[in-house]
């Protein structure tokens, strides 16, 4: 150390070139390490592991040179401050990939309201070596604070910051180029954030996202009422027919969604060590008169996870590729479900134990119609036994909103979003009725005593349901979110799996839980690949109200023409035939990989433009130039959410 502290010194002795040197190679070498270690960014070529050793370096050289602007003593403490700002940031990117296998966008920054809510979620995240991504900066302000010698008060010629930034970019303009050539139109055709982390750099990336969302933003401004019409006649076009066997079918009924949070559909029918993790959603999957059970069905979320389900589930539109549209587009205009059902005559509600404020959910109700949202303040808080960091524990979530429920005029739309089931998966172990998995990873292993609590509280809640009639009397829908585990787990779960999870395998896990249940239709396991954006429209036939005039991307999974192409936010997609998996194929029923052919090619066709177009509806907040025949449009300031508490809890009414 000493002798490294007398070189260093000799080197950069009264010179902020030499400092400046140094920052960049040690913050270099740092984000290097850092892109090996913690993030999964599918290495597959010599030429991708070159552009990953060498894209930290523009973005340090271009960063750090914005100190060489400073007099004197300025510039070496601009350089320690700035190199303590990109580690800060390599180090959120590193935690945030932890939990999402993503990497921070501008608009999740908006989401950070949420952090507060997270507790012990977060804390699971930090590792002891995370100390690494912060030593640089410690060396500089060793180096910087234990010199020998006086600085002087110069400035750095302009003609050699200019050299610099000439460097800097000329290597920035190497490596774009390099990109291209192994990905042509890397910025210009591309879902994927992997990417071009992969090929520019975490910095280089942010850069770009900033450019993207200001052209996003800039979208709504310049939009009219022109650049709806190619939506509507997409939609339009490819809308798949109701299917007469079970259009209408359900008429009139009530409508239940039990949002299930992280459940993966492996776990059907999963045991462990013998014995039945979810012994009660088992048996709603194989009740062949009661249950259709969707065994290929696929989560679609992109950062906004839960928020991302919620969104396709009431719009199917889908959700943005950065950022949540909870947060980020509460404002737009939408025709949501319970708009389009409330003006035909239908109640809706929201369930949930946790504030309204998560997710901006108080805000974005309002926007999509819901009459009335039944938070964190109707429910009893103050039992610590019974609170997680994400709300209120499924069991008592449950027992509380029975009340509440009872209270809603039928027929009514109503949602519970549960929360028991929620990373890290933490369990009283005195309220553990399974024990835990062995893999040595806790999250996996946790993970199966939360989905076993969860099967419980469900089974308690249909038993309501029966006893009270409600569920004789209305349509049950009941799907997984998202995914518990992320593709960071892989060794854990090749364990759970007894087989090897690569990318194909991983791809195959995104399958999660929906069951339906509809009064007077037989049910049935049913076969065909959909994911979260075709609800909307399954659930509208189901009750007899015709969805074609309204801009929706999905379709009816009873259709005979349903669309069996399941995009994914990052641009990937699933087909029974093939798994587009980063610009790979997959054979979807062996897991070999098939060259690209017209079917693949017509297959991402159909999914980026299904992506494409959904994305300048939200972006262009477009609905508002847009009125379906028979619809009214919704008015927020028409709904109010406020909680009032006069010894009793008053249901909280839109006017």
């Amino acid at each position: 150390m000493n002798n490294f502290l007398k070189k260093s010194r000799h080197l950069f002795a009264n010179n902020i070139l030499g400092f400046f040197f140094i920052a960049v190679v040690l913050f270099w070498i740092k984000t290097y390490i850092g892109y090996r270690v913690e993030f999964n960014l599918g290495l597959e070529n010599g030429l991708q592991q070159f552009l990953l050793f060498i894209n930290p370096i523009s973005s340090a050289i271009l960063f750090f040179g914005l100190a060489l602007l400073a007099k004197g003593k300025k510039s070496f403490k601009w350089i320690i401050r700035l190199n303590l700002l990109m580690s800060l940031w390599l180090f959120f990117n590193i935690v945030y990939y932890r939990s999402f296998t993503d990497f921070i966008t501008l608009p999740t920054l908006t989401q950070v309201q949420n952090a507060g809510d997270l507790g012990p979620s977060i804390l699971e995240l930090f590792k002891g070596h995370d100390v690494f991504y912060f030593l640089d900066t410690v060396l500089l302000i060793v180096l910087y604070r234990f010199r020998n010698f006086k600085i002087e008060e110069f400035r750095v010629k302009r003609r050699t910051i200019g050299l610099v930034y000439l460097a800097g970019l000329a290597i920035f303009a190497i490596n774009l180029g390099l990109a291209e050539k192994d990905r042509p139109q890397l910025l210009s055709r591309t879902f994927d954030r992997n990417y071009i982390v992969k090929y520019l750099g975490m910095f280089n990336y942010t850069v770009y996202d900033a450019v993207q969302n200001t052209k996003t933003y800039a979208q709504r401004a310049t939009a009219n009422s022109t650049d709806i019409a190619e939506v509507v006649n997409y939609t339009k076009a490819t809308s798949a027919e109701p299917n007469p066997k079970y259009f209408g079918k359900a008429e009139g009924k009530n409508v239940i969604y039990l949002h299930l949070e992280s459940m993966q559909n492996f776990m059907i029918d999963y045991k462990l060590n013998g014995e039945e993790v979810t012994p009660f959603l088992n048996s709603l999957a194989h009740d062949n008169s009661d249950f259709m059970y969707f065994d290929n069905f696929f989560h679609q979320v992109g950062q906004g996870k839960t928020a991302d389900a919620e969104f396709m589930l009431e719009n199917s539109l889908f959700g943005l590729p950065q950022g949540a549209a909870f947060t980020n587009r509460s404002q737009n205009t939408y025709q949501a479900a319970p708009a389009i059902l409330g003006q035909k005559g239908y109640t809706s509600a929201v369930f949930h134990g946790n504030y309204k404020s998560f997710w901006n959910r108080d805000k974005m109700y309002k926007s999509l119609g819901f009459n009335q949202f039944f938070d964190a303040n109707h429910y009893n808080m103050e039992n610590k036994e019974e609170v997680l960091s994400y709300g209120l524990m499924d069991k008592p979530f449950f027992k509380e909103s029975i009340p509440m429920l009872e209270t809603l005029k039928q027929p009514f739309y109503t949602k519970f979003i549960t929360v028991s089931h929620h990373f890290p998966y933490a369990m009283d172990q005195e309220k553990a009725t399974i024990g835990k998995q062995t893999t040595g990873d806790a999250s996996v292993d946790n993970y199966f005593q939360t989905a076993r609590y969860a099967d419980e509280a469900l089974r308690e809640f249909f038993d309501y349901l029966k006893k009270s009639g409600l569920y004789d009397n209305s349509v049950i829908v009941m799907y997984g979110d998202h995914y518990g585990i992320s593709e960071n787990h892989k060794e854990a779960m090749s364990k759970v799996l007894g087989k090897d999870v690569g990318a194909f395998e991983n791809a195959q896990l995104q399958r999660v839980p929906l069951l339906i249940h509809a009064p007077g239709v037989k049910g049935g396991e049913m076969h065909q690949y959909g994911g979260q954006i075709d609800l909307l429209p399954t659930l509208l036939h189901l009750l007899g109200v015709e969805s074609k005039d309204y801009v929706q991307f999905g379709s009816d999974l009873l259709s005979k023409d349903h669309n069996e192409v399941v995009p994914f936010r990052n641009g990937d997609f699933v087909t029974p035939d093939v798994t587009s998996i980063k610009g790979k194929y997959y054979d979807t029923k062996t897991g070999e990989l098939v060259e690209e052919n017209d079917d693949i090619l017509n297959y991402k066709k159909r999914a980026e433009t299904m992506l494409n177009l959904s994305d300048q509806v939200v972006n262009g907040d477009l609905l508002r130039f847009y009125t379906p025949n028979g619809f009214k449009p919704i008015d927020p300031t028409d709904y109010d959410y406020t909680y009032e508490e006069d010894g009793s809890k008053e249901a909280e009414t839109g006017k």
